[in-house]
């Protein structure tokens, strides 16, 4: 497996089914230690099985899987499958998605999200607890109630032998998500519009926080540091991707909930203008707000060679795995220096 400074690196795959079994040989053949796919606009389950198929050793997962629009039982038969199939390399990621979506797109219930997230993956360890140990199915919360398990529904518990239930990761950004995290799951995914200041100031204190309440340290606990990266080998191509990224950085910075981000580096009033130009449509204006300053905050820009360097100088102590936020990661003629780099650190 491939690391920076001791961290993972891992790849993405497609939704495209037709090209999904290529891709996922393509990111093991290339040393990524795991790829995950999106939940965007298609289902982010369903490339995984391709991807069990067709690889031996690569780690897969979501990043993430909009659980709000699910129920616990639903996830897990879903992640109970594909960790049986992959032989125990499937990672459970999930995310609470926003307000609007949830109500408006999925048409499903949305409140307290980070205590109904708890409770989710709370509900979903205790299945997996019926079908493992036979015991009775009791769960009884506030937002969730899953007493009724029979055989017939019930998967047999050697589908899991020598390997267990997948471990569960959460996205987050704001200080309560994080701290579910902590509390109750195997690993972390920060979201792409993380800077390292707010990775260290606001992030981590909020994990530490959640395992303390669960009486356990950060040991064993993953910390997925999604990364923007700019670069390319020629400077036509870093231009477009410098711009690229720019028009992401700025889509992310106008959601009113990703503002603490901003606030942390005193660009909270830029927020105002994203979410106002974003309400007019003026998506390619956006871009044109983030400067240097703020494009280099967010994101790791340089030549391939520069690339490794710089990511294990801003996270190689604090994160153990690293998603890269670029388009062309996938691009071996483009994304090859950057690996090799990567390898060589």
């Amino acid at each position: 497996m491939s690391t920076v400074a001791g961290m993972k690196i891992d790849g993405t795959i497609g939704t495209d089914l037709g090209t999904v079994a290529p891709d996922a040989l393509d990111a093991e053949a290339a040393g990524y230690s795991g790829a995950w796919t999106a939940e965007t606009s298609h289902d982010p389950f369903l490339p995984l099985v391709l991807a069990a198929e067709h690889t031996t050793q690569l780690e897969i997962g979501t990043s993430i899987a909009v659980a709000f629009a699910r129920n616990p039982m639903t996830l897990a038969h879903t992640a109970w499958d594909l960790q049986a199939y992959s032989g125990g390399r499937f990672v459970l990621g999930l995310g609470s998605q926003i307000k609007p979506h949830i109500t408006k797109r999925f048409s499903m219930e949305w409140s307290r999200p980070a205590a109904r997230m708890r409770e989710m993956i709370l509900a979903i360890r205790a299945i997996w607890d019926t079908w493992l140990t036979g015991e009775k199915l009791a769960f009884r919360g506030e937002f969730y109630t899953h007493t009724l398990m029979t055989p017939f529904f019930t998967p047999p518990a050697r589908d899991l032998d020598g390997f267990g239930p997948p471990k569960i990761f959460l996205a987050g950004v704001g200080e309560l998500m994080t701290e579910t995290a902590g509390e109750v799951c195997d690993g972390f995914i920060c979201h792409g519009f993380t800077t390292e200041k707010y990775l260290r100031e606001v992030t981590v204190p909020a994990l530490e926080r959640g395992r303390a309440k669960a009486g356990k340290t950060m040991e064993d606990f993953e910390i997925v540091g999604p990364s923007f990266v700019v670069t390319g080998t020629t400077d036509d191509d870093v231009a477009k991707a410098a711009t690229a990224t720019r028009q992401q950085i700025a889509f992310y910075g106008s959601t009113p909930s990703y503002r603490n981000v901003l606030d942390i580096h005193g660009w909270g009033g830029l927020q105002d203008e994203l979410n106002g130009l974003s309400k007019q449509g003026e998506w390619e204006r956006m871009g044109t707000l983030i400067d240097d300053e703020i494009l280099n905050t967010f994101a790791v820009v340089g030549a391939p060679e520069e690339i490794a360097p710089e990511l294990s100088k801003r996270y190689g102590d604090v994160i153990q795995r690293l998603s890269f936020y670029a388009p062309y990661a996938s691009d071996p003629e483009r994304w090859g220096p950057v690996m090799d780099a990567l390898k060589a650190v």
